[in-house]
């Protein structure tokens, strides 16, 4: 909403907006990780891997790919980095135990027994949690270039309280869409 302000150059509440829907996109990255029982490459994509002195996205250092649907197997282009790719995905907290013949990982997707559901469950909701976070954070930013800007005389204090009213509203709608993904994921984990 703009209020027709001419002095508020410093106040983008477009980019606030912009940074929250980061923040929801990053979610939706991590969600599709969490693939409930069926093997996709956005299982692993997220992962990081100890290469050359520096950690690298997974698909930097091989070809992931999804031969049976509950089989992922991951095309290690460098004999060396085996091993790394193996305890990436070990150590992931997927649930996961990869095998490795020669460059080649195969990492069996196992059927979700109810405690693995409640475990997803959880990650999913420390996922949410990290979003909510991340938003509220560009919450604080937004609320600190206020209070710079009236402090600065740049902006009054009635248009610091509209636009404080703004930003809380823009928080609350991105805080009720992580709430909302949340429960579809959980309601997609849970389903037997």
């Amino acid at each position: 909403m703009n209020w027709g302000l001419d002095n508020m150059a410093d106040i983008d509440l477009d980019d606030i907006e912009r940074r929250m829907n980061g923040a929801i996109d990053a979610l939706s990255r991590e969600f599709a990780g969490l693939r409930a029982g069926r093997a996709s490459t956005s299982l692993l994509e997220p992962l990081s891997v100890d290469a050359y002195g520096a950690q690298m996205p997974i698909n930097q250092v091989g070809t992931i790919g999804v031969p049976e649907p509950r089989l992922l197997t991951v095309q290690v282009w460098d004999k060396g980095l085996v091993k790394s790719v193996e305890k990436s995905i070990r150590d992931s907290n997927l649930g996961l135990n990869p095998q490795s013949e020669g460059n080649l990982v195969r990492v069996p997707i196992p059927d979700l027994s109810e405690e693995r559901r409640v475990e997803l469950s959880k990650i999913a909701g420390k996922y949410a949690e990290q979003a909510r976070v991340a938003v509220r954070n560009v919450r604080r930013d937004g609320m600190d270039q206020l209070k710079k800007s009236e402090k600065d005389n740049e902006i009054s204090q009635d248009d610091h309280r509209l636009y404080s009213d703004e930003i809380q509203e823009l928080t609350d709608a991105f805080v009720k869409k992580v709430d909302e993904a949340l429960h579809t994921k959980e309601s997609e984990i849970l389903q037997v």
